[in-house]
């Protein structure tokens, strides 16, 4: 599996946080605010996207094993919230990100994510 990727790659992406996106929706709490687990999806979408031309360049994708974050703060509904990814370490097949969430109001969340590189057929022929 060959690639050349470096560090300093980045992203951001932002969304409106609707229903679906709260704690309430999520049972992972019972407040209509943002979920960390909504807040932790768009982290690392954000980071599959800022390394995308591994996918258009060379027919590669990443799975994400590891993601330590913190949320700070909580988010309102239909308050906007970017998310802000860097790629921080390239380690051969593993990638290691910067990661933090904004809102309207400041930031709400921060931390690091890892991603590994895979042959996405390989990968699934496996399971």
């Amino acid at each position: 599996m060959e690639f050349e990727i470096k560090a300093g790659l980045t992203n951001e992406e932002t969304k409106t946080v609707g229903e679906l996106d709260t704690a309430k929706h999520y049972g992972s709490g019972n407040l209509y605010v943002f979920a960390t687990p909504a807040m932790i999806a768009l982290m690392e979408l954000t980071s599959i996207k800022a390394v995308a031309e591994l996918k258009s360049k060379y027919n590669l994708d990443t799975v994400g094993t590891e993601i330590n974050v913190k949320h700070i703060k909580a988010t309102a509904l239909n308050d906007t919230v970017k998310c802000v990814s860097e790629l921080i370490r390239v380690d051969g097949r593993e990638l290691e990100f910067k990661i933090e969430a904004f809102d309207s109001k400041g930031k709400i969340g921060f931390g690091t994510h890892k991603r590994f590189v895979i042959d996405a057929k390989k990968f699934m022929s496996k399971l």
